[in-house]
């Protein structure tokens, strides 16, 4: 009954926290999403529309192009005219100057070119002198006219009727009089009495250019509620590609308000919620293996949280394209890390919700969902670096090649396709690269073991193992026949066999304390004569606990550690068990004090394990190596396995163990090179 509780409490927390983890990822997800800014569709001028029939839900103006409002501001702005105050001041101050400098005369000319010049002053101060700078730009187009204030007056008066400083200047000598004394009145320096007396009102031209400009209508029609604006298939002209913008415009200001706000945030949670929950039920119906098992879940969810944050950021500040996130990364560490159609389900659910901020979905989706698929193709079991180089090319020539082709079918123009994007998968390429570092962060991060990580600690030149080679040779040869047994059976039935290899050669690292008392290590002398089958038992048994030392002291993966723990079980150590019994046969004993601790192995890969370690063993005290012999022995303790509930706690078949056994009887018939019996001749 309490055991029964225990389940039900700890069914019910199951729920639970995947429940809360479930909320939180929707929460993450929809709080970074984007609600009001970016295209609600993505399509280009000349080519088809890609959606369904687009009808008007509202009245909205047909807006004029950037291009088009452009021409109407320069061309209204050639009629502009703006304003230029006189200051009479200047014309006083500046002749008085002049008349003050020479009330003498000029040296060499006559008292009365004082005179003629004062007034020809006030004739070009009465035109005006403006800035030379303001001229320059004024005088482009001699048909300009500016807006001369004097007073409460003001009056239009063409560019080329006023003067600049060094035009007023100029216009001096154009006079007989004074041309002809030009090289006497150079001396003066003239222009010194010529001072700008229009100066610009920009107050005053600037809210005469703004009322202008406001008079420019910044709509060209208008479409009506319940309008068609374009059909599926149908090509997108210029007058439509203007009537999409302005309806992207008007969409974007009514999502402006509160109401609209919250019905896309709604909306954003529901769709979020659904693809979020079918991958969970996923999880619990088809991968209760990682269902349950918190590192693999958070790791899915992990993932399947940050490329959509990263796409919405993206979006959100126009911060580059989206297609230089490497989204194939995901499925490449779903694929190493667990299996491949679990990482196609979590990138199918990854794209979709990400397809949400990209507002341009259908080619999106097309291309994520090949570059995934082919990461998962081409990457099936990572062994070596140049792996992860070969599957980012294919992945960067598969999104080019389909991204070409949705061109194609969109435009007949090669000179049209849009040749930029092909740079972004580039980047994603290399972006694409950094799977294999980020590899060894998410192993010490959710406690997995890659392939890669198998590989470097099945060299049998790494410490432990070479330790093992020179202390127990015997079970150094031993877990390397062990192990290729294992192999072979894990290629038969489609287990993990690179994890059962490493596995193997691993899993009697404990008998390096006390070689000597197992058999494989002994060389004539049995060292269990002089001892007890108690003391025997306790030996042998400790080379579990003792393993499980050392791989903690040499940081061995848990995976691994769990094949030390699991090749026995909670079997017993028969031999001495069985002759302790027959020595005591009156004495009730006590199993316990030969039964291994256990567990029994959980995993398809620890109960191959288990087998291929008990009949390789066993397989050594055969007295002969004959086809029935070992199918005998291999059946035998197989089955016996079977019986005693080795193999209850995995997920291994009778088809499997059936598979077992006949890899075993191969193996180990070509191991001890067994011969056919020949018939006997009858007399």
């Amino acid at each position: 009954m309490i055991r029964f509780r225990n389940l039900e409490n700890h069914y019910w927390r199951n729920v639970a926290s995947r429940t809360a983890l479930v909320i939180v990822a929707v929460v993450m997800i929809v709080l970074f999403l984007p609600r009001t800014k970016g295209k609600l569709f993505h399509y280009d001028e000349g080519k088809p529309w890609m959606y369904g029939q687009l009808i008007a839900k509202f009245d909205f103006p047909i807006f004029k192009t950037d291009e088009a409002l452009k021409a109407e501001r320069d061309s209204m702005m050639k009629h502009f005219q703006p304003y230029y105050n006189v200051n009479p001041s200047i014309e006083a101050k500046k002749i008085e100057q002049f008349k003050t400098a020479y009330k003498n005369g000029i040296p060499g000319l006559p008292q009365s070119y004082v005179e003629i010049i004062a007034q020809h002053l006030h004739d070009i101060y009465q035109a005006g002198v403006i800035d030379p700078q303001q001229y320059s730009k004024l005088v482009k187009d001699s048909d300009n006219v500016i807006r001369v204030v004097t007073g409460k007056q003001a009056v239009s008066v063409p560019i080329n009727k006023t003067f600049s400083t060094l035009g007023a200047y100029e216009h001096l000598f154009v006079n007989p009089t004074l041309g002809s004394k030009r090289a006497i009145l150079q001396q003066c320096n003239l222009n010194e009495y010529i001072e700008p007396n229009l100066i610009y009102d920009k107050d005053r031209s600037e809210t005469e250019m703004n009322d202008m400009l406001s008079l420019i209508p910044q709509a060209s029609g208008m479409v009506l509620e319940g309008q068609r604006i374009i059909d599926r298939g149908d090509i997108v002209d210029a007058k439509t590609y203007r009537v999409l913008n302005s309806f992207e415009q008007a969409m974007e200001k009514r999502n402006a308000s509160e109401a609209e706000i919250t019905s896309t945030l709604i909306g954003q949670s529901i769709y979020v919620l659904i693809l979020i929950g079918l991958f969970t039920l996923y999880l619990a119906l088809f991968r209760r293996d990682y269902f349950d098992k918190p590192r693999s879940i958070s790791l899915l969810y992990v993932m399947i949280v940050i490329f959509p944050i990263l796409t919405s950021l993206m979006m959100e500040h126009n911060i580059l394209s989206v297609y230089i996130l490497p989204f194939s990364m995901a499925p490449i560490f779903f694929r190493v890390f667990m299996d491949s159609r679990t990482a196609f389900i979590a990138h199918v659910t990854m794209i979709l919700i990400c397809a949400v901020a990209v507002k341009y979905q259908y080619e999106f989706i097309i291309v994520q969902l090949v570059a995934g698929l082919i990461a998962i193709y081409s990457l099936r079991e990572l062994s070596k670096r140049s792996q992860i180089f070969l599957t980012a090319l294919l992945v960067t020539i598969g999104s080019a090649a389909m991204y070409l082709a949705l061109q194609l079918i969109q435009s007949d123009d090669l000179s049209k396709l849009d040749h930029t994007m092909y740079y972004h998968f580039g980047v994603n390429a290399f972006f694409l690269l950094f799977t294999y570092p980020l590899m060894l962060v998410i192993e010490k991060t959710f406690g997995f073991v890659s392939t890669v990580t198998m590989f470097e600690l099945s060299n049998t030149n790494n410490e432990l193992l070479r330790r093992l080679s020179e202390v127990a040779p015997g079970t150094f040869q031993h877990s390397i026949t062990v192990g290729n047994l294992a192999t072979e059976i894990a290629n038969r039935i489609g287990a993990k066999s690179q994890l059962v290899r490493t596995g193997a050669l691993y899993h009697d690292i404990g008998k390096m304390l006390n070689p000597a008392f197992f058999t494989e290590n002994q060389a004539g002398i049995n060292p269990h004569d002089k001892l007890t089958d108690l003391e025997s038992a306790r030996i042998i048994i400790s080379h579990v606990t003792e393993g499980l030392k050392l791989a903690e002291k040499y940081n061995l993966p848990r995976e691994i550690k769990e094949f030390i723990t699991t090749h026995h079980g909670a079997g017993m150590a028969k031999y001495f068990y069985i002759h302790y019994k027959n020595e005591h046969p009156d004495e009730e004993v006590n199993e316990d004090l030969f039964r291994y601790p256990g567990p029994n192995p959980f995993t398809r890969e620890q109960a191959i394990l288990m087998m291929s370690d008990t009949v390789e063993a066993a397989s050594r005290s055969l007295k002969e190596y004959t086809e029935d012999s070992i199918s005998e022995l291999v059946n035998r303790l197989i089955d016996g396995q079977v019986a005693d509930g080795n193999f209850t706690d995995c997920p291994i078949t009778f088809r499997d163990i059936t598979a077992a056994k006949a890899v075993l009887i191969e193996r180990l018939k070509s191991m001890y090179h067994t011969r056919i019996q020949y018939p006997t001749l009858k007399a």
